[in-house]
């Protein structure tokens, strides 16, 4: 075996490893997607290691450009990757010392690849966190956009997919808006938690050099450096992190996807999808199929499914780097491409989805939905308990059910027949516009409410 092909472990091993070693223990297949963030880290350390006087100035200076060489390489698609270079730091590494010659080799100097993947991952994933907020605000404008334009559309809203209440098409978009909120917050909280720099810490013990972990931290945009440094070669917390926001945000689009899905089929007419985010069928002329959120709807299926692989790697192994943890990556970066293939899918479909009022506000005026208000009215106006004014509604929906009629279609006397306290007035509140726009209580469904709440996100969204 030549020198160069053990040229990574230098004189401790004999042999090179052979071909299924080189393929278990390569990363660079999947873990090259991190090259900006190695090639950023390696710069502020660079910069660091010469103002704390322990590589020259010139060293410093040959390493930064030989690194920014090296960037444009893997950005215009020149770079050659090596297996057998097994990772991303050692691709980098490897390159740089054909550019520069012999300040390559300094660039190590007070560091672990440990530390190092354990920056390059934090870094990465704190982009994809800002990324991913980014997205959300994104689809977060396109519901209120919705929303603005039927704040007064009268619709069902549903408990158990059965009729309940009227609601407003403006305040069923809206809980998305909030939902989706919960997933922005804890996002920005993740990443608020991510931001320590674990550069420094080397391989799990931290270095003799008198380095500057402020200066690193800093130069990156950390808020600090890692206080410990067995913990912070060890930790995966901001990629658990990640994931599990990830999942809660995929199980929210999968919940607004199955409602299009629901919304768009020819026996409820709630919403036309676009032509751009549908499909026809190769037997069937007349489909027109909601693929793309049928789609969305799967992917909290891979995204949950990589939480769990991660937890999984991660529940057993003690303090502080094993080889396990090359197993992060993958799950991470699908999970993470798949969120945001999802949130641009479904802002593509909320931006581009015709609403069908009247088809809204006929179902909005069948299955009884005034009920409640039947009876709110019976306990305000004939001064009845609210369990007594239950049972009255309910005599009156079982009588109009037999007639076929809806509450509003019943006369006085058919009302009276239930409680003689019922008077003409009655009928005001059992249209479905009063109904909803009667739901005048803070985060309430009437129109005033909506509109209210939808300049308040303009405001924040802008």
């Amino acid at each position: 075996m030549t020198d160069d092909a053990n040229s990574m472990w230098g004189g401790r091993f004999a042999a090179g490893p052979d071909a299924i070693m080189e393929a278990i223990n390569a990363s660079i297949g999947f873990d090259q997607r991190m090259a900006a963030q190695d090639i950023a880290g390696s710069r502020a350390h660079a910069a660091m290691l010469a103002a704390v006087g322990i590589i020259s100035d010139n060293d410093a200076e040959a390493i930064r450009e030989g690194l920014l060489t090296v960037l444009s390489e893997i950005e215009t698609g020149t770079f050659a990757f090596k297996t057998e270079l097994e990772d991303i730091h050692m691709n980098v590494e490897a390159r740089l010392k054909e550019l520069i010659g012999e300040p390559a080799g300094r660039l190590h100097t007070g560091r672990s690849r440990n530390d190092q993947v354990a920056l390059d991952f934090r870094l990465w994933v704190r982009d994809q966190c800002d990324a991913t907020v980014g997205a959300l605000g994104a689809l977060q404008s396109a519901l209120v956009g919705q929303a603005e334009v039927g704040a007064e559309w009268v619709m069902p809203g549903f408990t158990h997919l059965q009729t309940a209440q009227p609601v407003t098409w403006g305040h069923h978009m809206m809980a998305y808006v909030e939902m989706l909120a919960r997933d922005v917050s804890r996002f920005s909280d993740a990443r608020a938690r991510m931001n320590e720099c674990p550069l420094g810490t080397a391989a799990l013990a931290g270095t003799s050099f008198p380095i500057d972990r402020e200066m690193t931290a800093r130069d990156l945009g950390f808020d600090r450096p890692s206080a410990n440094s067995l913990d912070a070669v060890a930790d995966r917390d901001f990629a658990l992190e990640f994931l599990s926001s990830a999942s809660i945000c995929a199980m929210h689009l999968s919940r607004l996807a199955e409602e299009l899905v629901i919304w768009s089929s020819a026996q409820f007419r709630f919403v036309m999808l676009s032509d751009r985010f549908s499909t026809g069928s190769s037997i069937m002329p007349q489909k027109k199929n909601p693929d793309a959120a049928e789609l969305v709807r799967a992917k909290i299926g891979r995204i949950l499914g990589a939480t769990v692989g991660l937890f999984t790697v991660m529940k057993g192994l003690p303090l502080t780097y094993s080889k396990d943890m090359q197993e992060d990556k993958e799950q991470v970066f699908d999970a993470a491409d798949n969120l945001m293939l999802a949130l641009a899918a479904m802002e593509g479909m909320v931006r581009d989805m015709s609403a069908n009022p009247e088809a809204l506000r006929a179902a909005a005026s069948s299955g009884f939905s005034t009920a409640t208000d039947l009876a709110d009215w019976l306990v305000r106006e004939a001064g009845l308990p609210f369990r007594d004014a239950h049972h009255v509604t309910g005599r009156l929906v079982a009588l109009a059910e037999a007639e076929g009629k809806d509450l509003p279609d019943l006369t006085l006397d058919q009302m009276k027949s239930a409680n003689a306290a019922i008077a003409e007035g009655v009928f005001e509140v059992l249209g479905v516009d009063n109904s909803v726009a009667s739901r005048t209580s803070y985060g309430g469904t009437a129109p005033d409410q909506v509109r209210a709440q939808v300049a308040l996100w303009k405001e924040r969204l802008a």
